[in-house]
């Protein structure tokens, strides 16, 4: 009877092999990589040997081709240790798909294999200044000269900017609105590339966050994804998965909160009580992990329609990443409160992940606009 709503034993393998990676490789250093805004490439690429950089990237281009509830179950461990490694990791992945997935044979020969290793890394650039939640708005344009494009414009909020070497940007090819839109893969070197600062952020101090610039840079056709108008239905298709991993990442963080929660609450003493035999206490921890694990289940579920392509896998996608964005910023935030004053120093863990949570409801669609998906599903059957 409950065969349907658990892991598989090969899902089991993955996430230990995943939580293993995370206690050796992660969870020690990322105090470290925050306080001192370090990019921890060697680790990133570690991951890779792993599978980890080409998780539902097709066998054939050498990736392990592994379906979307796999995929959040690696991002959720990755995160227990660090979410700002997990997410960017998750990022690659959404560009190595979209390249797998829709690119021809000649471009993925020429790109995937360094993206499978990592020895290249790709962002995904969908932000701009003026165009965030209002994507289909974007202004960045490609305009046709012989067997190039000429590419203008300004990326912005993009993660692993100016150390990446890959781009996969959406640009318009054609007139106003989403048909209009096409997917180019830009390299780094192309003369007219350029990255401004690096964005001084609440969180994510792990990972490099610019704006990509865009000055007559000559892209060649060849290095389209697919044909022209349809880089916003990759786009779309790409944050389905995009969701449900920085979905997985919040609750990877959170997990990690409450778990120092309770051994906290079990050591400390006020009133020559432990704090975690209070009744108030446990019911917030009562309360923390309920919430959790109901998230859990609902991502759990998004991910499988989403590997299945199901016809509400949008839908579902976009509930999962606003429940458990929302329901992790929660759960930190409480984390944070049962620590007291000590919650509040970067001695303890629980601060960075309360701030590094907080962006995920902003990024991948912010929760507004997964409301706005979801109701405008729902009234329009």
């Amino acid at each position: 009877m409950t065969d349907q709503f658990d892991l598989t034993d090969e899902q089991r393998e993955i996430q230990a092999l995943a939580q293993r990676f995370t206690a050796d490789r992660i969870t020690p250093f990322a105090a470290e990589w925050d306080e001192k805004h370090i990019f921890p490439r060697d680790t990133i690429k570690a991951a890779a040997e792993l599978g980890f950089a080409a998780i539902y990237v097709s066998e054939e281009s050498g990736g392990i081709n592994l379906g979307r509830l796999e995929a959040a179950l690696i991002m959720e461990a990755m995160a227990y240790g660090c979410p700002t490694t997990s997410a960017f990791i998750s990022i690659h992945n959404m560009a190595s798909w979209i390249i797998d997935r829709h690119g021809s044979a000649e471009l993925k020969g020429r790109y995937l294999p360094d993206l499978v290793t990592m020895d290249r890394i790709a962002s995904y650039c969908l932000t701009e200044p003026g165009s965030g939640s209002d994507a289909a708005a974007l202004k960045t344009s490609a305009y046709r000269d012989g067997d190039e494009y000429i590419v203008n414009g300004t990326k912005q909020f993009i993660s692993g900017a100016g150390e990446n070497e890959l781009y996969v940007t959406m640009v318009r090819t054609g007139a106003e609105g989403p048909k209009g839109i096409s997917c180019l893969v830009i390299e780094k070197d192309m003369p007219g590339v350029s990255f401004g600062a690096n964005e001084r952020k609440l969180g994510w101090h792990a990972q490099p966050t610019r704006a990509v610039t865009f000055d007559n840079v000559r892209v060649p056709v060849a290095n389209r994804v697919g044909q022209e108008g349809e880089g916003f239905r990759f786009a779309m298709a790409g944050l389905d998965g995009g969701r449900l991993n920085i979905g997985a990442c919040s609750l990877g963080g959170a997990q990690r909160c409450l778990d120092e929660t309770i051994t906290y609450t079990k050591d400390r003493k006020q009133f020559g009580t432990a704090v975690s035999d209070f009744q108030n206490t446990q019911f917030m921890l009562a309360d923390m992990e309920t919430e959790l694990q109901a998230a859990r289940c609902l991502l759990y579920v998004a991910a499988a329609k989403v590997s299945a392509n199901a016809p509400d896998k949008t839908r579902f996608a976009a509930m999962a990443k606003r429940l458990a964005t929302d329901t992790g910023s929660s759960v930190v935030d409480r984390a944070l409160q049962l620590h007291g004053g000590y919650g509040y120093l970067m001695d303890y863990p629980i601060e960075r992940f309360w701030r590094d949570l907080r962006v995920h409801s902003i990024l991948e669609g912010t929760n507004q606009v997964m409301r706005m998906i979801i109701g405008r599903e729902l009234v329009r059957h």
